[in-house]
């Protein structure tokens, strides 16, 4: 049990294991949280959702995943979800909710070459959101965007049953460079929380790139909301509680729960 005083309680809200990477970034910037990463796996993929139907099932789902475990901050580590639901999601509950964007503002600063792969699914390459983003901030940049419909789930069939993934980072390699100034592109955005899980395996199929992803920020922006929330930190060296719940019909495989076990994180609920 949690006692009374508990270091800050986070829920990171995603349809699949793309909370690992969010989780993971946050971790390591505040050791003492206790995270709650919560796997919507019976509603995953969120791309393929419509949006009102969406925010009617994450709304539902969070606030039941709130009744049984309480929480001081909530992340929707998703981007095709972030861009959807925050509005509704910020009217149920009265605590705060950090969403996650594709991190191009980070790419554009950092390319040299001014053209940025932006790496994600099919509905974020198509929101208008992430348009006005390459708007506001890489407009003078090229950008090469590759909606992929089967990487997300690829990466879910790996950690889930330990699914072959070789083929699929092909593919997503021949989407990327085929442009005209694909030779020239120096920085991808990965745009969706499941892909920095398959980095190390991209960078050695694409090196010389740099590749962002929205996890620093996001736990950047966790740190920042706890101490403007004062919710208790304390100079406690011990790190936080990191728990798992899946959501769905489907219960978790002996080869996902081997994972989590290898990343030091509890399934519960099952």
């Amino acid at each position: 049990m949690i006692p009374e005083t508990h270091a800050p309680r986070v829920l990171i809200f995603d349809s699949g294991v793309g909370s690992l990477s969010i989780g993971a970034a946050i971790h390591q910037l505040i050791p003492q949280a206790n995270l709650l990463y919560t796997m919507d796996h019976g509603g995953f993929p969120y791309g393929e959702w419509q949006e009102e139907a969406l925010v009617t099932h994450i709304c539902h789902s969070v606030s039941a995943v709130l009744q049984q475990y309480p929480s001081d901050i909530i992340v929707i580590a998703c981007n095709s979800a972030s861009t959807t639901v925050l509005p509704a999601l910020r009217r149920m509950v009265d605590i705060p909710v950090i969403g996650v964007v594709p991190a191009i503002k980070p790419a554009a600063q950092q390319s040299r070459s001014g053209v940025i792969g932006l790496l994600a699914t099919p509905g974020t390459v198509a929101r208008a959101y992430t348009a006005q983003l390459i708007e506001d901030f890489a407009s003078h940049c090229c950008v090469i965007p590759v909606g992929s419909r089967v990487l997300a789930p690829a990466i879910e069939s790996h950690f889930w049953h330990k699914e072959p993934i070789a083929e699929v980072l092909d593919n997503v390699k021949t989407a990327l460079y085929n442009h005209p100034r694909a030779n020239d592109m120096d920085t991808v955005v990965l745009a969706c929380t499941h892909f920095p899980l398959i980095q190390k395996p991209l960078a050695s199929l694409m090196p010389n790139i740099s590749w962002i992803d929205s996890g620093e920020a996001i736990a950047r922006r966790v740190a920042h909301v706890i101490k403007e929330g004062n919710l208790p930190l304390g100079s406690n060296i011990n790190a936080g509680v990191q728990r798992v719940l899946v959501l769905g019909d489907k219960r978790p495989t002996a080869i996902l729960y081997e994972q989590l076990n290898a990343l030091g994180l509890q399934l519960i609920g099952c």
